[in-house]
């Protein structure tokens, strides 16, 4: 299934790879607003997407020849920070020559001077540290071409209104400014009135949700462990019917591999499937055939099974919508449900994201102590 036109063979390369296989509505309406040049409010909920639905266009807008800044994002927290640079990471994978640095307090500043100094086309940052490289000269905007505010509201509410003023008027005024926010306030429509021309309003409302009662667990663990781990799980819960999802196509052919070899009656379930094989696969699965199904998120949309005792979430999903349709797939018709999520390393940052928008306690498991060891 196609992500989107009118991308570039490298950025179409790496979303095949990440595994994105359709736009979140985010994504939908703003990528080709943004690709025009046109100025975005964005307001949506964390967890909707909206990091890829700004990073994806940017990066198709950078220079690649060009050292100097030409994108310039700001956030509220370090983490969000983080979290951002590292979406803009794997999304120029095939962009050799395309450089995102991070710059937030709490990091030395000596290594984001030689960061700086080496050449970064995009920069993400918090205002106060931006602020703190534009007083040392280290950190130059006149060259920006396109601004984003991500999560505008939290930034204001945290008082940087004038560090973001003193950043804007570092840059020129022929840039594109993008801002998203989770809600709209009137500190946001000024902010959105004094640096934005013309801009296109767009609104993803937040959908109900109703995976609360379901009960819900997050797993750490290191990526090489993750089936060995899965399997742990299976056999000390014992599912008599689970679903297992994975980012993408490969992954579910691997994991289905490794979990027959294991003695489970598993088969894969993805878009590569004819419709006649899909169709004999959930055959098999409602009919007790099978003891789990592997799945990429498109494939099992629409997926109806009524005993489905456990979701298990191999690798987490890459928005919260994704991970509601994930969970809800148990727990149905007043039954019990459990779904386990396995996270490896900053992937934690984004459980706490999907408590926050699912209001869902997720609660972490220690396998140590869940396996009965000292």
């Amino acid at each position: 299934m196609e992500f989107m036109k009118d991308l570039s063979e490298g950025m179409n390369k790496t979303i095949a790879e990440i595994g994105y296989e359709t736009t979140t509505p985010i994504q939908e309406q703003t990528i080709p607003l943004i690709l025009e040049g046109r100025d975005i409010i964005g307001q949506a909920q964390t967890g909707t997407g909206k990091t890829a639905a700004f990073a994806i266009p940017i990066l198709e807008k950078i220079d690649p020849q060009n050292r100097n800044v030409q994108a310039l994002i700001l956030c509220p927290t370090r983490e969000l920070a983080m979290q951002t640079a590292e979406s803009f990471h794997k999304l120029s994978a095939h962009m050799p020559n395309v450089r995102t640095l991070a710059v937030y307090g709490g990091q030395p500043i000596e290594r984001q001077f030689k960061g700086l100094r080496a050449g970064a086309q995009i920069v993400v940052g918090t205002p106060g540290r931006i602020i703190d490289h534009i007083h040392r000269r280290t950190l130059r905007l006149d060259t920006v071409k396109v601004v984003t505010l991500d999560e505008a509201d939290e930034m204001l509410d945290m008082g940087f209104r004038d560090d973001i003023e003193k950043i804007l008027s570092r840059t020129p005024d022929t840039r594109q400014t993008l801002l998203f926010s989770a809600t709209m306030p009137r500190a946001i429509l000024e902010l959105a009135g004094s640096y934005q021309k013309s801009p296109e309003y767009i609104q993803i409302e937040a959908k109900t949700v109703t995976i609360d009662a379901i009960s819900q667990y997050y797993i750490e663990t290191g990526e090489s462990a993750k089936t060995g781990v899965l399997i742990a799980l299976m056999k000390k819960f014992n599912p008599s019917l689970s679903l297992i999802f994975c980012r993408t196509k490969r992954r579910v052919d691997v994991l289905t591999k490794a979990l027959a070899a294991q003695g489970y009656k598993v088969e894969a379930l993805h878009g590569d499937l004819t419709q006649r094989s899909r169709d004999a696969v959930m055959q098999k699965f409602r009919s007790g055939q099978l003891d789990m199904l592997v799945a990429t998120d498109v494939a099992a949309r629409g997926l109806d099974v009524q005993n489905v005792e456990a979701v298990f979430n191999y690798d987490i999903p890459e928005n919260t919508e994704y991970y509601v349709h994930r969970v809800g797939r148990t727990g149905r018709a007043g039954c019990d449900g459990k779904a386990f999520t396995l996270v490896v390393g900053k992937e934690r940052l984004r459980i706490m994201d999907i408590q926050k928008l699912t209001r869902a306690e997720i609660v972490r498991l220690q396998f140590s102590a869940m396996m009965g060891r000292s």
